[in-house]
């Protein structure tokens, strides 16, 4: 079996008086695709935010693709990793968010090209031959010139997908990236998502309240509450043969209020 790629052990993280996560321990294969499936408030979105070091960790230890992502080897022991070594490890992962996070001033492909010319010193030439490959795999190549204000949500996202893969980083975070689209744009992005499933061997974490998009694109799904891992499984075992109680009761709920699992 190849080396994790993603290895969380006992991390905790608390908000003041709030406990978000609690001892929590997993591991992602290199290439898996993962679905983080919840109540709202059980820790979710948090450990995205963890794992693109947007949030830190109160104890526990996190390792990226074989590095620690919060600590760096010092003295034979560890020590805090200082900013050179979390804008290395920043660079392994993208990360697309629910609501969007483009430059209004600027266009889709300035969007798309602007982080791999300032953080990676792509040429100019190269990074838009490169943004106009990605805008075409997500459908919009003909937007390039467009500003995100002419952009439907379900563009504004999907150029958020393309803008994100341009940093060609070995994992992919998707938070909740459909909730804040309206339902008939849902599906266009969630085609570009189960394309790059499909055709890449990229590691994919998804949290989603998307049940039946959850089935289809993931290998193991993991179902949260209270910032603990109450039940982990693969698609069909966790959404038509839930072991748990409280997983039992969370989709039963989902069920009722109509979405496919």
């Amino acid at each position: 079996m190849p080396a994790p790629i993603i290895e969380v052990d006992r991390v905790s993280k608390s908000f003041g008086p709030l406990r978000v996560l609690e001892e929590l321990s997993f591991t992602v294969a290199p290439g898996e695709k993962l679905a983080l499936i919840g109540p709202s408030g059980s820790g979710k979105t948090t450990i995205l935010r963890i794992l693109m070091t947007l949030e830190t960790i109160n104890s526990g230890h996190i390792k990226v693709d074989g590095e620690y992502l919060f600590h760096m080897p010092k003295n034979g022991g560890l020590a805090p990793a200082d900013e050179r070594h979390l804008h290395r490890m920043r660079a392994k992962i993208g990360m697309v968010f629910q609501l969007f996070n483009l430059f209004p001033h600027k266009s889709v492909l300035d969007n798309v090209t602007l982080a791999p010319i300032l953080t990676k010193g792509v040429a100019k030439a190269d990074a838009e031959r490169q943004a106009m490959e990605l805008l075409d795999m997500v459908g919009l190549a003909d937007k390039a010139k467009a500003m995100p204000a002419q952009l439907s949500g379900g563009q504004k996202q999907r150029v958020a997908i393309a803008r994100a893969l341009a940093l060609q980083p070995k994992i992919m975070l998707f938070d909740e990236v459909t909730s804040a689209l309206d339902p008939e744009l849902v599906e266009e992005v969630l085609n570009v998502m189960r394309r790059l499933a499909e055709e890449t061997d990229m590691t994919m974490l998804l949290v989603t309240h998307e049940m039946g998009f959850a089935h289809d694109f993931a290998d193991r799904v993991l179902f949260f509450d209270r910032g603990s891992i109450v039940e982990e499984g693969p698609p069909d075992e966790i959404f038509t043969n839930p072991k748990e109680e409280r997983t039992q009761a969370f989709l039963k709920k989902i069920i009722a209020a109509g979405q496919r699992v």
